[in-house]
C-alpha cells in the first residue's frame, strides 16, 4: 500500500478533502470511483485529469471502480455550466457509453487481483426505480435548503435552471449511495466543481444507512496565461484519434509554455519527483531544446495512442521544421498529412490537366492559380536558385516533367523556401 494522498499532494492534485479520508485509505485497500458522464463518444484531455487520479488510485492498492453514466447522462449536470444543455437521444447515449467504456479500459488494469478495476453503469439500478419511489426513499433525506446551498445551484439561480438539473445531485448522491451498500465503495473522487453533488452522496450515506464515507477532489486544471486548458481554436483535445489526431495531440504538449509543462509532468505523466524535477533542472539549461515539453507529449501521446502514433507524429512535427526526408512524408497517413497541412495554402488540379502541363514551372504558376508562384518568370527564379521541393524533394531545372508521385494517390506538396507550404489536390 503506498500513501496516495501524499502522492497527490506532491502533483499538486489535491483541493479538497473530507476530514479522516488519508485515515481510511491508509487503514486498509478502498474501494472508490468516480463518473464519467457520457456527453460525447470521447473523452477528452480535460477527463485524464480523472482517468490519472484513478491510476495512482489502483498503483496505491485500492480499487478503482469507474461510473459511466447512463443515467446521469440522460439528466445533465448543471456544475460549471451556464446554461441547460441539449439532452441526447438513448441511441447516441448507448454508442457514447461504449466508445467511452473502451477509452477507460486502456488506462486501468482490470485483471490484478483483488484491486482490479471495474466499470459501473448507473442506468443499471435507476432504470426500474420509479419517480415516487426515489422521492420518498431519497428525497426525503436531503433537505431543499442543502440543495440551494450548493454553488452548482446557486450560480444558476438568476439565470434559472430546471427541475431536472436542479435533482442532479439527488441522482449523483443516491450512486454513491448504491455503490457503498452494493460495492463497498467509500471514496468517490472528481473535479473540484463536484464536491457539492459528492457530499450530498456522503450525506445521503450518513443519513440513510448510518455509514460512513469520505470525499476527494482535484483542482481545475488551469493555464498559466489564463487560457482555457484542453482547448485549442478547433474545440476541445480530445483522446479519440479520429477526433484530435496523434500528431494535433502531440502538438499540443509540445506547444505548452514552461510554466504549464512542469504542472503537466506532475499531473499527466506518472514520472516520480527525481525524474520531473531533474527534467526541470536539464530544461533550464537549455529552454531552446524544449526537453520538459517533449518529455510530456512523448509520454501522454504513447499511452493514450500507443508507440507508433507517437513516432508519426515526431515524423509529421519534424516535416513542419525541414528535418525529415521524402520516405518521411510517403509515410503518413492521408489525416496526419491533412493535420500537417492544415491552414497551408491549397489548390486543386483535375488530373488531366496535370499530365497536360509542359514542366514543373507550369504547375508552380498557372496549373495551380497562382498561389505558389503568381508569374512563371518568378517560379524559374526560384527554381534555379534551389528554392524549390515537391514532396520534399528539391527541384533545380525549371523545365522538369510533371511525374512525381501522388501522396495517398491524390496529394503533391509544394515548398517554397523553407517555411512556404502548399498543398495541391489531384482530382
Amino acid at each position: 500500500m503506498k500513501d496516495f494522498v501524499a502522492e497527490l499532494e506532491w502533483r499538486g492534485m489535491i483541493h479538497d478533502q473530507m476530514p479522516g479520508t488519508g485515515d481510511q485509505l491508509n487503514k486498509e485497500m478502498t474501494s472508490g470511483y468516480i463518473g464519467f458522464d457520457p456527453t460525447a463518444d470521447s473523452l477528452h484531455i480535460g477527463s485524464l485529469v480523472q482517468i490519472m487520479t484513478l491510476v495512482h488510485f489502483q498503483r496505491a492498492g485500492h480499487k478503482p471502480v469507474v461510473l459511466v453514466g447512463g443515467a446521469t447522462g440522460m439528466v445533465g449536470d448543471p456544475s460549471g455550466k451556464s446554461a441547460e444543455r441539449n439532452l441526447l437521444s438513448e441511441d447516441v447515449l448507448q454508442h457514447n457509453l461504449q466508445c467511452v467504456t473502451a477509452q477507460l479500459k486502456q488506462f486501468l488494469d482490470f485483471d490484478c487481483g483483488n484491486n482490479s478495476a471495474e466499470v459501473v453503469n448507473n442506468y443499471d439500478w435507476f432504470k426500474d426505480f420509479n419517480f415516487l419511489d426515489f422521492i420518498r426513499d431519497v428525497g426525503k433525506h436531503i433537505s431543499v435548503n442543502y440543495m440551494m446551498a450548493k454553488d452548482s445551484v446557486k450560480k444558476r439561480l438568476e439565470t434559472g435552471m430546471s427541475f431536472t438539473e436542479f435533482s442532479y445531485q439527488l441522482v449523483q448522491g443516491y450512486d454513491f449511495y448504491w455503490l457503498h451498500q452494493n460495492k463497498n465503495c467509500k471514496l468517490q473522487m472528481g473535479g473540484s466543481d463536484q464536491w457539492g453533488n459528492i457530499v450530498t452522496g456522503t450525506e445521503l450515506i450518513r443519513r440513510k444507512a448510518q455509514g460512513e464515507a469520505f470525499a476527494l477532489t482535484t483542482p481545475l486544471v488551469k493555464k498559466a496565461d489564463g487560457t482555457k486548458f484542453g482547448k485549442t481554436e478547433g474545440g476541445n483535445v480530445w483522446l479519440d484519434k479520429e477526433r484530435t489526431s496523434p500528431y494535433k495531440f502531440y502538438q499540443y504538449w509540445l506547444n505548452a509554455s514552461d510554466e504549464d509543462a512542469a504542472n503537466y509532468l506532475r499531473i499527466f505523466t506518472l514520472f516520480d519527483k527525481e525524474k520531473i524535477e531533474a527534467l526541470e533542472a536539464e530544461h533550464a539549461t537549455a529552454p531552446n531544446m524544449r526537453i520538459m515539453q517533449k518529455a510530456l507529449g512523448e509520454d501522454v501521446t504513447i499511452r493514450v495512442h500507443g508507440e507508433e502514433a507517437y513516432t508519426t507524429a515526431i515524423k509529421a512535427s519534424n516535416i513542419l521544421f525541414g528535418r525529415s526526408t521524402t520516405e518521411d512524408l510517403i509515410s503518413l497517413d492521408e489525416s496526419t498529412l491533412l493535420s500537417v497541412f492544415e491552414g497551408v495554402p491549397q489548390a486543386s488540379i483535375a488530373k488531366d490537366d496535370l499530365t497536360s502541363l509542359a514542366n514543373v514551372t507550369d504547375l508552380l504558376s498557372e496549373g495551380t492559380g497562382g498561389i505558389v508562384f503568381s508569374s512563371k518568370g518568378e517560379a524559374r527564379k526560384m527554381i534555379k536558385g534551389g528554392g524549390v521541393s515537391i514532396n520534399k524533394t528539391k527541384i533545380s531545372d525549371p523545365n522538369q516533367a510533371v511525374d512525381f508521385g501522388l501522396l495517398q494517390d491524390k496529394y503533391l506538396l509544394a515548398q517554397r523556401g523553407k517555411k512556404n507550404y502548399f498543398l495541391i489536390t489531384v482530382e
